[in-house]
This record gives structure tokens, C-alpha cells and sequence, in this order.
């Protein structure tokens, strides 16, 4: 259903040291390890740790001759952004002309280097000899990287395939594609394709606290706990319509005014793009196109379980998943969304399944990467700025 839609990754840059006030609030357990182990990186013993988002690791500190740890040496430590990796692989020692097997040595992890505005490919090795060890940091870290789908991609070529969209690149293919502007009333949060408010974000949410189980089980743990505890959210939805999707006269076209809806909405969508993966064959958003300036705004209101998951299962059929009354499809230009804050939580997984935080801030799901925001969000699309994407 959504749940392919719900994780998108991208590739980027290097290993840096860490700056302080990132390493204090990551010591700070704003992130549960996934994995933490000791490895070799270059002569040095490290004790490295896996989470969700980043890679890092620092020199074990030696032992006094009294068998206390120096705590006065300095530590450095270091790590690397999870979405700065593109890809990993099991370090092995193999004599001339054996292809398989070999005396494993660790694991080597590869990332992009940005110098002086051009990139380069690093390798870090993890050595560590031990097979159980590397064999669980490896299918961990592989996890993280892999079946995220990249629907950008699908969209522009049709099928989920990164050699394809590679040799576009390679031979000089350039699709102009409308990208949209997410900010709040103070500042820019960030461009994209595509959000959602609601039950797709609340469904991230909670697999992004659940990053310890495998890929699938975590996607689908989340979608079926969030449908158990389904419930709407109350807020405003303000937006302008498309002018060229309005009927009548030229006179009325150029008079557009914003329209307000408010209610209780189990999910809203906003995207730019048709938005098409392996669950949604058509695309979450089907009547889309990639660079006329317009965007779809999907409200589904509330209404019952069985009736959602109805809707959400025409996702992956040939029939209108819109052919529903408590659906409703608007094509427009610009899209502010005005939560409702609600105060008090019965229960722990409330906090994520309500998206009602200890700050009052709403979980959003932006092209896949779970966003926070307390106030207004405003999205609006750049057809006169529109990017080049592969």
C-alpha cells in the first residue's frame, strides 16, 4: 500500500569528524544503536555504532599499567551519514584466480568524497575476522541501504532500476521535473516531490523507531500497528486551485481565490509527481504530470477501518483508488496545512500513532524522510524553477 512510498534514500558525501554539539546530542540518545561492535580501522581498535542514520566510531582508549583506562587521552571520533554510503561488502583475502570464498577479513563500507566540488569514492574497512560478527553488521547495514524505492526514479523511466537511470545520466537524458518548496511560517524546510500528513507519516514514524527489526517486518509491523490504532487528525487545509483547472471565463480564471477545508483527515498527500513503485503501479498520484506546474492534493477524511484499508488496497489495482466519498482530489499550485495540536497521550506508541510529541510537534513524511513541525507547513511548486533529475 503506502509502505513503498514511505522510504526513499539518497547518496552523498564523507567521513568527517564529528562536531561537537552533533556527537553531544547523539551520546545524548537521540538515536537507539542498532549494532555496536569492535573493529580494526587502520591500526587502531575502534568501538564502532550502527544507527539508523549514521555510521560512527572511535579509538578504544589503552589500558594504564595500574588496569584503570587512561580517561585523560583525547578520543576523536568519527562517523560517516548513513545516506552518504551507496554501497558495502564483505572484505575477503583470496589467492590468484579464486572468485569465492576466501579467509574473511571484515567489512568495507564506500562513500563519496566531495573535494574542491568534485566527488570521489572512498572504501573505509571494519576488520574483524570473526564470521558471525561480520556476517550480522553486514546484512544490518544492508538492510539500511537496500529496497528503499526510489520513486523519482520509477516515475521517469517506468521501472525501478538504478543502471537504467544511471546510463540516462551517462548519455545525457535531462527531464525537466516540477519540485516543490516545504517551509513553515519562519523558515525553509526543505524541496521535494512529495509529503504526506497523516497516516503515511505516522506509519514512518513508527518504523523509524522500530529500526532494529528487518526491512519488511519493520514496514509492515508499522502499517498494521498504525491501522489498529487508526485515528484521524484535526486541521485546516488551505489551497489554490490550478487556474487552467477551473471552468468558465477568462474573467473568473484570473480571479483564484484560496479555498479552506477543515475537518478530521486520516491521511493527506501532497505531490508533484505521479509518484509510481512497485505497490502502486498507476502511481499514488495518477493524474499528475512531472513539469506543468500543478501538484495533488489527496484528502481522505475519516471514516472506517474497513473502509480505509479498501482505499488503500486500490493502490495496487487497476480500479480508481479515488472512488470513494470520503475522498477527495484537488489540483492546485500552493497547499497550507494547519495542524490541530491536541494535548495528553493515553499511551506510549500514542506519542507516534497521534504524531503528538513532548515538543507538540507532527510527524511528516517528505519524499520518504520523516520531518517534525510544530506549526503550519507550506508547500508550494516551482514550475519556472523546475529541476533536472535523472
Amino acid at each position: 500500500m503506502f509502505r513503498e512510498t514511505l522510504y526513499m534514500t539518497r547518496r552523498g558525501a564523507a567521513p568527517r569528524a564529528r562536531d561537537p554539539q552533533r556527537g553531544g546530542e547523539a551520546a545524548g540518545g537521540e538515536e537507539t544503536p542498532l549494532l555496536r561492535g569492535i573493529f580494526q580501522i587502520g591500526k587502531r581498535s575502534c568501538d564502532v555504532v550502527l544507527s539508523a542514520r549514521q555510521l560512527r566510531w572511535s579509538p578504544i582508549q589503552p589500558e594504564s599499567r595500574g588496569g584503570d583506562s587512561n580517561m585523560n587521552l583525547p578520543c576523536k571520533e568519527e562517523f560517516v551519514e548513513m545516506k552518504d554510503i551507496f554501497s558495502v561488502k564483505l572484505k575477503r583475502r583470496r589467492f590468484v584466480g579464486q572468485k569465492k570464498g576466501g579467509v574473511l577479513l571484515g567489512i568495507t563500507v564506500f562513500v563519496c568524497l566531495k573535494k574542491e566540488n568534485k566527488l570521489k569514492d572512498s572504501a573505509i574497512n571494519f576488520n574483524n575476522v570473526s564470521e558471525d560478527h561480520c556476517h550480522s553488521w553486514f546484512r544490518c547495514l544492508k538492510e539500511i541501504l537496500n529496497g528503499s524505492t526510489n520513486v523519482l526514479a520509477h516515475t521517469l523511466h517506468g521501472i525501478n532500476h538504478a543502471v537504467t537511470a544511471t546510463l540516462h545520466i551517462i548519455m545525457g537524458y535531462i527531464q525537466p521535473v516540477d519540485i516543490c518548496t516545504f517551509s513553515s511560517p519562519s523558515k525553509l524546510l526543505r524541496f521535494g516531490f512529495s509529503a504526506m500528513f497523516g497516516f503515511g507519516a505516522r506509519t514512518l514514524a513508527l518504523a523509524e523507531k522500530h529500526r532494529w527489526m528487518p526491512s519488511n517486518q519493520r514496514r509492515d509491523f508499522a502499517v498494521i500497528k498504525t491501522l489498529a490504532s487508526l485515528k484521524p487528525e484535526e486541521c485546516e487545509l488551505s489551497f489554490l486551485p490550478l487556474k487552467n483547472s477551473l471552468q468558465g471565463s477568462q474573467e473568473n480564471v484570473t480571479k483564484v481565490q484560496w479555498h479552506t477545508i477543515q475537518g478530521h483527515f486520516l491521511n493527506v498527500s501532497i505531490m508533484a509527481i505521479p509518484c509510481l513503485c512497485s505497490m502502486a503501479p498507476r502511481g499514488l498520484a495518477p493524474n499528475t504530470r512531472l513539469n506543468n506546474g500543478s501538484m495533488a492534493l489527496i484528502v481522505v477524511r475519516n471514516t472506517s477501518r474497513a473502509e480505509f484499508i479498501k482505499h488503500l488496497k486500490r493502490y495496487a489495482s487497476v480500479k480508481n483508488q479515488f472512488n470513494f466519498p470520503f475522498v477527495e482530489t484537488y489540483a492546485v499550485q500552493e497547499v497550507k496545512v494547519q495542524p490541530r495540536t491536541k494535548i495528553g497521550c493515553n499511551t506510549e506508541e500514542n506519542v507516534y500513532l497521534h504524531a503528538t510529541s513532548a515538543e507538540g510537534n507532527y510527524p511528516w513524511n517528505i519524499d520518504g524522510d520523516l520531518m517534525e513541525e510544530a506549526s503550519e507547513v507550506h508547500y508550494i511548486v516551482q514550475e519556472k524553477n523546475s529541476c533536472q533529475v535523472e
